[in-house]
């Protein structure tokens, strides 16, 4: 649910879960007791805005709302959701697809998330709603989460608490550093577990890798003393803080025919192009970085030729004397500029 908050993404989880659990329809003020989250709407108006904009939002996304009462002697209407109109058909998978869907199965594999979840089942029922879950399926989502931090911070957050850890900056050679949080959301992102909140000691938000989170995480501070920004994006947060650089030009670069696959994967093909009489195909990529594709078209030696920009065909010829320099005493015959061609080829 791009663009909603973690608590109201929550919310809207916990809601059709209640409404696909039952077969009666219930009323809104049965939601608003069972459901959680809409408990914390500070009054009854309140909680009939938070209600309305949480059915457009399901109805938006294709969820099939029902309203209607239970008998000719409801006052009010409630609402379900029909199973035969949001479950899947038959699914007939391929051995690849078949393999995928058990990965996702392992969602959700930690102790903490297995109770909350059998917690949330026990809620409904001491709620009377009707749980019907030999109609729910033998697939078990699970996240798998191994940090030792995940569970304490999931806590935190939970309670509103700030924490302090040591988090190792750079990888495993980088300073350790103690920080101070105000978790606001911990986030898997990429197949990595991240914190996201205030840290108080740079007063700016930040992502922390949990796997880079050593020693204990400490609770400080009284309980509900954080404050969630409404409506901040998690997700988008780190999606913006690992999104690539902006495009700022375009490279072109020739190789010779069966040569330079990693650079063809990457690459637009122009079309077939003769260099010195050899074949092969003019590639088009995008420039973020001249530094960065530099890097990537020195491994390739002779078999790339820097067509344009001038300024990546130069700093590839520099990468290429660097490297000719630290092996010059092993052969000191090499020439690192004998490949150049008029400033252009590399």
């Amino acid at each position: 649910m791009p663009g909603v908050s973690s608590a109201r993404a929550e919310r809207l989880v916990n809601l059709v879960l209640c409404l696909l659990s039952t077969r009666q329809f219930l009323s809104a003020e049965r939601i608003r007791a069972t459901v959680p989250g809409y408990a914390d709407a500070p009054s009854d108006e309140a909680f009939f805005r938070m209600f309305e904009r949480d059915k457009n939002e399901l109805r938006e996304l294709g969820i099939p709302l029902e309203t209607g009462r239970r008998s000719s002697f409801d006052t009010a209407d409630g609402y379900r959701i029909a199973r035969q109109d949001y479950e899947l058909g038959e699914i007939d998978l391929e051995a690849d697809e078949a393999a995928a869907v058990a990965l996702a199965a392992r969602l959700w594999d930690t102790p903490g998330l297995a109770g909350a979840a059998h917690g949330a089942l026990l809620k409904l029922r001491a709620a009377g709603v009707e749980v019907d879950e030999t109609r729910v399926g033998p697939v078990q989502p699970r996240v798998r989460a191994t940090e030792p931090a995940f569970e304490p911070l999931l806590a935190a957050v939970q309670a509103g608490r700030a924490v302090t850890f040591d988090h190792r900056r750079g990888g495993p050679t980088g300073e350790v550093v103690r920080r101070t949080v105000e978790p606001w959301g911990v986030v898997s992102w990429r197949g990595r577990w991240y914190l996201v909140g205030h840290d108080r000691d740079r007063d700016d938000v930040r992502s922390f890798r949990l796997s880079r989170i050593s020693g204990p995480v400490t609770p400080v501070g009284p309980a509900g003393a954080v404050t969630v920004p409404p409506d901040v994006d998690l997700t988008g947060y780190l999606e913006q803080g690992f999104a690539p650089p902006p495009v700022i030009g375009t490279a072109r670069v020739w190789v010779p025919t069966g040569q330079a696959y990693g650079l063809r994967r990457i690459s637009r093909v122009v079309g077939p192009r003769t260099h010195r009489g050899r074949p092969g195909d003019e590639l088009e990529m995008d420039l973020r970085s001249v530094g960065m594709v530099a890097r990537w078209l020195s491994g390739h030696g002779p078999d790339v030729v820097v067509l344009h920009p001038p300024e990546l065909a130069e700093m590839v010829r520099r990468n290429w004397a660097a490297a000719a320099a630290a092996h010059s005493e092993a052969r000191p015959e090499a020439d690192p500029g004998a490949r150049a061609d008029d400033g252009v080829r590399t």
